[in-house]
């Protein structure tokens, strides 16, 4: 999950500084927000994974591994699904700006990307 999150977040930088340089709006203080973003982004995936790791060894302690593995695997999916839903979003966003004769069809995925990410599944 780290690794796919780690791409995403590479490819949603990148475009980010293509479509910078496309519209014409390349911005050191956006790229360095926009950096900052991803390794926090980064820290919070590790975060949860690291925690599906420490709910499975307390499970073992407490004799209930099962129910532990469940709980954890749960949390870094939740973590992980949220994350990678925000940023194929945020990489289609950039493409739509770079190629805008893509924009159509783009806007129509993200609506429904944006509608499933708030909870309103239509």
């Amino acid at each position: 999950m780290l690794t796919i999150v780690l791409g995403l977040a590479v490819s949603d930088f990148v475009t980010g500084i293509i479509k910078g340089y496309v519209t014409g709006t390349l911005n050191s203080t956006k790229m360095r927000k926009g950096g900052l973003n991803k390794i926090c982004e980064l820290l919070v995936m590790a975060t949860a994974c690291g925690l599906e790791i420490g709910i499975r060894q307390l499970g073992h302690y407490y004799s209930a591994p099962e129910l532990a593995g469940v709980t954890g695997a749960v949390t870094a999916i939740a973590v992980f699904i949220y994350i990678a839903i925000m940023e194929i979003i945020s990489i289609l966003e950039n493409y739509a700006e770079i190629n805008p004769q893509a924009a159509g069809w783009i806007k129509a995925i993200l609506r429904r990307l944006k509608n499933f990410k708030e909870g309103k599944n239509e």
